[in-house]
């Protein structure tokens, strides 16, 4: 089984990859970045700063984020996070149209 993964660098962080993606359709599931990381079996922390690290390096935020209070605080993506979603996927899928030809000649070279 391959795994095609995109990684998007700006400067020397990871703007954009598969586990900002995954975390992004989380929150976007779940309402919530506490239940998204659960969901993704990582802590809150992790969440947050992959969260924080994503929204530097855009130029507009792809989750805007409510703090608790009465009624609990919640996490929903802007448009601009939906936007990314969408245009990440949409790459890998064009990429792995584009290369499958590739990767089946380089899954032949691996050991079974």
């Amino acid at each position: 089984m391959l795994k095609f993964r995109i990684r998007i660098t700006h400067g020397d962080a990871i703007a954009v990859g598969p586990g900002k993606i995954a975390l992004l359709e989380a929150i976007e599931a779940t309402g919530s970045i506490t239940a998204a990381a659960k969901t993704l079996g990582m802590s809150y922390r992790r969440a947050w700063l992959l969260l924080d690290e994503t929204n530097r390096s855009l130029k507009r935020p792809a989750v805007d984020s409510t703090k608790g209070g009465p009624h609990g605080g919640g996490s929903l993506l802007t448009d601009e996070g939906r936007k990314l979603i969408a245009l990440y996927r949409h790459i890998e899928a064009t990429a792995r149209t584009a290369c499958r030809s590739d990767i089946r000649r380089l899954m032949e070279m691996l050991a079974r």
